[in-house]
């Protein structure tokens, strides 16, 4: 056998092999999917079928065994929060991507957003209660809820932001420059629209761990939820719409009800319904948002 076939049948052994490792961990990787996914599926379907099992009417009120005040606190309160990180949080993408110059200090940058999105939201909390509370001598309010919701929601939009610009084709801006456009209007009009599929993954990422949040919120946001539903007041602490007035979120009135307000005989059923209306909203949530993301890579790519 001559050294050229030797070479060919080496060749051959090293691709068989290689396919064979290909196929087996293709086959893992595949088998850890769909057992996620399967998880996925039997844990959110075990917590709406339990949730909606235990309904009764009065839990769709506005009274002691009702949940429809803090179902409008936590949107109330994520619509606050994304109103601050989202501007924010794509302002600080776009920095980091088109403006900040490789450095020392975009390291910093980018090191303190890794800090940020790391850290435990029961220290974020804690900050907000010292920050937005006792330092401004201010009650409970949902407005420092979203507040502290917001420094966590600010990483993930930053981040997303900062990735979907870095990700585009350099064509895009060299295009629009070309055309006579100024640096910040190719930022405004051709990449954040780009880019804003991603961006809005961010904004998931985001508004689903403000639906989710109990432990900052506990020390800002407050536990007690007294509004009426006639007092359209903005200065009154009973207004529906007041941000200032303490607001009690679904999630802690699940953590409350599973913990200090089992003296309540029907506490097991308000917090699996809690549970499943939380899913059930963050579910929704995300399904219009990517249906709007949908929308904007068919705008971008000419409808295909």
């Amino acid at each position: 056998m001559t050294t050229f076939e030797q070479n060919t049948e080496l060749h051959q052994r090293a691709f068989a092999s290689a396919r064979r490792t290909n196929k087996i961990m293709t086959g893992v990787l595949y088998a850890v999917g769909y057992f996620v996914l399967l998880f996925l599926i039997v844990l959110t379907g075990h917590i709406i079928i339990s949730g909606l099992k235990d309904f009764y009417p009065e839990l769709l009120s506005t009274g002691d065994d009702g949940i429809l005040n803090q179902l409008f606190n936590t949107v109330y309160l994520v619509f606050w929060s994304l109103l601050i990180s989202v501007p924010l949080g794509i302002g600080a993408g776009v920095y980091l991507a088109e403006y900040a110059k490789p450095g020392k200090f975009l390291d910093f940058l980018q090191i303190s957003i890794q800090a940020l999105s790391s850290l435990p939201s029961i220290i974020i909390g804690l900050f907000g209660y010292l920050v937005f509370i006792l330092m401004t001598g201010m009650r409970w309010n949902l407005f420092a809820g979203a507040l502290a919701v917001s420094i966590m929601c600010l990483p993930l939009i930053t981040t997303e932001t900062d990735q979907a610009i870095r990700a585009l084709p350099r064509g895009y801006s060299e295009g629009s420059l070309a055309l006579g456009a100024t640096h910040a209007q190719t930022i405004r009009k051709v990449l954040i629209p780009a880019a804003m599929p991603q961006i809005l993954t961010g904004v998931i990422m985001a508004a689903g761990r403000g639906f989710g949040e109990a432990a900052a919120l506990l020390y800002t946001a407050g536990q007690s939820t007294n509004i009426s539903w006639t007092n359209w007041n903005l200065t009154s602490s009973r207004c529906p719409l007041n941000p200032f007035r303490p607001g009690e979120t679904l999630a802690l009135h699940i953590w409350g009800m599973r913990t200090i307000g089992t003296v309540n005989p029907h506490s097991t059923e308000i917090a699996s319904f809690c549970s499943a209306i939380l899913v059930i909203m963050t579910f929704i949530f995300s399904l219009v948002t990517r249906r709007i993301s949908d929308n904007l890579v068919k705008k971008n790519t000419g409808g295909k």
